[in-house]
């Protein structure tokens, strides 16, 4: 996924695992020339804020079933996803995760969403 200001964000795998949960991981990568802080992908809902600057606006589409899927939280309402995205400087890569519930079984392809870049198709595996 590339976005604005020579952001880019790779997805390496989306695993189903025997809990229920889908977990997301990845990285992103700044090739803009000034430093990036990840406070536009908490997206719009007021309880996420405690997230800070994190992928916690993510969402997972499944659009056969015509359902959203949001990165969980845990007791404290924190998203189950990497925070601290702050001061990723120029041609620096971090790591992410985000944990999502899981789509039913026959589920195998989903739309991965983050605020501010374009969506992108990813195959759910096994873990």
């Amino acid at each position: 996924m590339k976005g604005e200001k020579g952001i880019t964000v790779t997805i390496s795998s989306a695993t189903r695992d025997s809990g229920g949960f889908v977990t997301v991981k990845g990285s992103v990568a700044n090739h803009g020339p000034d430093s990036f802080n990840a406070t536009s992908w908490i997206g719009p809902e007021v309880g996420l804020a405690k997230s800070g600057a994190s992928v916690a606006g993510a969402m997972l589409i499944d659009e056969v079933g015509k359902k959203r899927y949001y990165v969980l939280r845990d007791t404290d309402g924190v998203c189950l996803c990497t925070t601290e995205l702050i001061g990723i400087r120029p041609e620096e890569t971090r790591p992410f995760f985000a944990q999502f519930p899981a789509p039913p079984a026959a589920t195998t392809e989903v739309e991965f969403q983050l605020p501010t870049m374009p969506p992108a198709k990813i195959t759910l595996s096994e873990g």
